[in-house]
């Protein structure tokens, strides 16, 4: 069967999150088996910050920060699959049942986060490396731009940086190769996102070299720097551009337009590509941490978007408007009381506004915040136009703060009705709570402190655009229909998702779909439809994480009855960071039943 490795690791959570609520053990001495398991996590965790370090630069940790390996080389996947392998046999050899249930938790996750990664080694992932979403010469950009996680405060930082650049240009090499291959193979992406994907190159292969995204720290030199190496890092990194930077972005523009375009496949779903339908069962099956079947999603889907069509109703008719729903999403999406910005700082300044009035309300439901500080920024304008708005985690250590990203490659046609709710989202409570406490935590595994299951993480972030009412916000009927909005959004992603990717609707249908369900404009519909064909299955994630999380707020709520504390609640999805949703829903029912334990004893 296709899936034996992913699915054995699935049963093994399942196991643990349906077994007997029972009364924690009474904590155990540490052993030397106990020492061995704990060495195992950290030993795990450093080689897999050497196999990625823009994730460890990312993070704050800067031993990595000269590096940058060819990932999508055959023989950086063979070394991976080698360490994935040595991994899962050491945890085969622990004795799992033997361990405190916290040590559990860790061989469960760390086991999940081994096979997954194996099993996504055998789809040839590396034959398509770049799209207009997702890929390395977007990410490389956003960290030249010198006010990203690459640091450039030392001599030493510029330095690491033309070391990494010099393996970026290595890795440009290979992408064009492993493109021609994916060719002749069968596998390439969509036309309509290599279209995208073009202008992005083309925007970084021409000069003048004082004007490049990758000239930007030259201009960002810190104080201190003597003359003489400010004259010498200038001179490098001007060299380093025209002679390296502009040549590989010009070699990958000119296979996109003359090779790769003309070859690329006329279909949109990845089940079109060789082995297609096991990948696309595979990354449902990843970025949902279930056993859900891309079905059962897409049902799910359809009836999540006529619930939500029901309160939209609702909203229609409390604003007057007396047309039918499509005519309100064209009304919502042209009213010009909800665009009224003439300056891209303005859209910023209404982020902080919008902060600023739920600050006060935030105790009500979180006593967990975390230490890190937090910046709103406009998108960088080389990614802006197909860009979403996004949230980047600051160091673990505090010093780099988490920025919410916010596009606005027209400010005249922004429009406002969904911003408290894209806050909550992507700001606070959302990601940048649930980021920054799980890096922050003293408590957890190294290896678990920067960990993503996007159906945890996602789900968390739309499961807090619900708490807007609570915090202060949705006084206006166009914020709350923006709330419901942004949720039907994500319902229509259960749909579309798998209605491309597994049912065979094109780009238009998806897109056709979206307009009748939901107000936002056709641009960013547009682009939403793209980015799921660029990364399929990621986008099934948000629902069904908030629905997860949702079931277990209320079933708490039903079972604590007045002893149910919506902080305490909050704490307890906090603080484990981002695991498997059968994990999750096992902790919350451990502390439900540790409630109700004391409240019998008392």
């Amino acid at each position: 069967m296709t899936y034996k490795i992913i699915l054995s690791c699935l049963v093994v959570v399942i196991l643990a999150a349906c077994g007997p609520t029972k009364k924690e053990p009474a904590p155990i001495e540490p052993t030397n088996e106990l020492v061995a398991f704990s060495a195992i996590t950290d030993a795990y965790y450093e080689e897999y910050l050497k196999f990625h370090p823009l994730q460890a630069t990312m993070q704050g940790d800067n031993r990595f920060d000269a590096e940058l390996p060819n990932d999508i080389s055959r023989a950086h996947r063979q070394r991976l699959k080698s360490y994935y392998t040595r991994y899962i046999n050491q945890l085969d050899e622990y004795p799992i049942r033997s361990m405190p249930q916290e040590d559990q938790d860790n061989w469960e996750i760390l086991r999940w986060e081994c096979e997954v990664h194996l099993r996504e080694l055998e789809f040839k992932t590396h034959l398509t490396p770049i799209n207009q979403f997702k890929c390395l010469p977007l990410t490389i950009g956003q960290l030249a731009s010198g006010s990203s996680a690459q640091p450039f405060e030392t001599v030493e930082h510029y330095e690491n940086w033309l070391s990494r650049v010099d393996d970026f240009t290595e890795w440009c090499d290979t992408a064009i190769a492993n493109m021609k291959r994916g060719i002749e193979l069968g596998y390439t992406i969509p036309k309509p996102l290599a279209e995208k994907v073009l202008p992005q190159l083309e925007t970084m292969s021409v000069g003048p070299i004082e004007e490049h995204l990758f000239y930007a720290p030259i201009n960002l030199f810190p104080e201190g720097l003597g003359d003489e190496e400010k004259v010498r890092l200038t001179n490098l990194y001007t060299e380093k551009i025209g002679q390296s930077v502009i040549p590989a972005y010009r070699a990958l523009a000119t296979f996109f337009r003359d090779e790769y375009l003309p070859a690329c496949r006329s279909t949109h779903g990845i089940t079109s590509v060789p082995n297609g339908k096991a990948y696309y069962d595979f990354v449902a099956r990843k970025f949902t941490t279930t056993e859900m079947t891309t079905d059962e999603i897409f049902e799910l889907g359809k009836q999540e978007v006529a619930r939500l069509l029901s309160e939209m109703e609702k909203v229609k008719r409390e604003v007057g408007y007396e047309g039918d729903i499509i005519s309100f999403f064209d009304y919502v999406r042209n009213k010009e009381e909800l665009s009224p910005y003439t300056e891209p700082q303005q859209v910023i300044d209404n982020f902080n506004r919008i902060h600023k009035q739920m600050e006060p309300y935030l105790a009500e439901l979180f006593d967990l915040t975390p230490k890190a500080s937090f910046e709103v920024r406009r998108t960088e304008a080389f990614r802006e136009a197909s860009g979403s708005a996004e949230y980047i985690p600051g160091s673990a250590d505090g010093t780099r703060p988490g920025i919410f990203y916010v596009p606005i490659p027209n400010v005249e046609s922004y429009n406002v009705y969904a911003d408290e709710d894209l806050f909550l989202h992507e700001a606070i409570p959302g990601h940048h709570y649930q980021v920054s406490l799980q890096q922050e935590s003293e408590v957890l595994p190294k290896f678990r402190r920067n960990l993503w299951y996007s159906s945890y993480g996602e789900g968390w972030a739309l499961y807090c655009e619900s708490l807007g009412k609570e915090l202060g916000l949705f006084k206006d009927p166009y914020q709350y229909f923006g709330m419901l909005s942004a949720e039907m959004h994500r319902a229509i992603r259960l749909v579309v998702d798998v209605g491309i990717h597994a049912k065979g609707w094109t780009r238009e249908q998806a897109i056709q779909y979206s307009l009748e369900n939901e107000a936002e404009p056709e641009a960013s519909i547009i682009a939403e439809i793209e980015r799921y064909m660029a990364w399929p299955g990621q986008a099934l994630s948000y629902k069904i994480g908030q629905l997860k999380i949702i079931e277990l707020r209320q079933r708490a709520q039903h079972e604590l009855g007045d002893r149910f504390d919506i902080r305490k609640f909050h704490n307890i999805v906090l603080m484990p960071g981002c695991v498997p949703l059968a994990i999750l829903e096992r902790m919350v029912d451990d502390w439900i039943a540790a409630e109700k334990e004391v409240e019998t004893e008392n």
